[in-house]
């Protein structure tokens, strides 16, 4: 019981940390640091993994199903919105040579 205890405030803590951090953070700035997540839900991604093999609850499948759909969703949203943002610096040829389409 002490260890879901220390584990639950734990989760509480990131929780709070990580609204604090990204509620200071410009707007402008918020699609670069989407990047920067991608990484980092890649590795809780690859957590969700570890822990899967460990699982042995109907509770713990649920929790295991969760984190795997929201980081997938969390990673592949971030990968759009930077794939989005990369479209807006390039530029088109015929924009170029002053054509219209």
């Amino acid at each position: 019981m002490p260890t879901l205890v220390v584990s639950i405030t734990l989760f509480v803590l990131a929780l709070l940390i990580g609204i604090e951090v990204i509620g200071k953070v410009p707007a402008t700035l918020h699609t670069p640091l989407m990047s920067g997540a991608n990484s980092i839900h890649g590795i809780v991604i690859v957590g969700v993994v570890i822990v899967a093999a460990e699982a042995n609850s109907p509770l713990a499948y649920v929790f295991i199903f969760l984190a795997a759909v929201l980081g997938t969703m969390n990673v592949v949203g971030g990968y759009v919105v930077t794939d989005h943002m990369l479209e807006m610096f390039k530029s088109n040829k015929n924009e170029k040579k002053g054509e219209s389409k």
